[in-house]
């Protein structure tokens, strides 16, 4: 059971509509769906709230590279374990929208996942990884999730926050391999009605040529 979500990102309004908090928008809509108040504890150096009787959720204030003291103080203190805690975060490796669920692995330079590693002494957490693509060719990594989605890439990594908020409930109850299947599961399209083939057209009838009179024939041919 999932008792602790983490939303990763940087405080501050200069920050606040970049990829690098994409974790941030996640855990913001679910607690407001939720109907919990996120309020700033300085002693976890953290916005945290709680669902009623259920998980804590927590967005770290001591910025990106920091992220792993808020979570390691909060999970200590109530005694979460590693594997029940989830930590939603942006995701370079996948585009926008989409919206995958593992547990452990590297984490790819990921300078929040990095301190949360090492704050916690293992990779065996949960993540919730956001996508928002790829820098272009040439382009740094560090700079790219510091800058704003287009307004195309705006609409698809919201979609997959939309996505992803529908499994979370199941990742609260436990269930995380259902959240799996239902999250990485592709709806299919339907199909488009197959077109009747068209009836063959009948081949036309051969013209037969235009036949004389017999009695002009008979005029020719029958004198003498």
């Amino acid at each position: 059971m999932i008792r602790l979500v983490v939303g990763l990102g940087n405080p501050g309004k200069e920050y606040e509509r970049t990829r690098h908090n994409a974790g941030f928008w996640l855990v913001e809509r679910f607690a407001s769906a939720s109907g919990v108040v996120l309020r700033k504890d300085p002693k976890f150096k953290a916005l945290v709230g709680r669902r009623e009787g259920g998980a804590w959720l927590l967005l770290p204030q001591s910025f990106m590279n920091l992220s792993g003291q808020p979570v390691q103080m909060l999970a200590g203190f109530f005694k979460i374990k590693p594997d029940e805690i989830l930590v939603v975060h942006d995701e370079l490796d996948f585009p926008p929208g989409t919206a995958k669920i593992k547990q452990g692995g590297g984490i790819a330079g990921h300078n929040g996942l990095k301190d949360i590693s090492q704050r916690l002494a293992t990779h065996d957490y949960w993540r919730l990884r956001i996508g928002v693509g790829k820098p272009p060719a040439g382009a740094d990594g560090a700079d790219y999730v510091l800058q704003k989605p287009s307004a195309e890439e705006r609409v698809e990594i919201d979609a997959a926050i939309a996505k992803a908020l529908e499994v979370l409930p199941l990742c609260l109850s436990g269930d995380m391999q259902g959240a799996m299947t239902k999250l990485h599961t592709e709806e299919k399209k339907p199909e488009a009605p197959k077109k009747a083939p068209e009836a063959a057209e009948a081949p036309e009838a051969p013209v037969k040529p235009a036949q004389k009179p017999a009695g002009i024939l008979k005029s020719l041919f029958g004198r003498k």
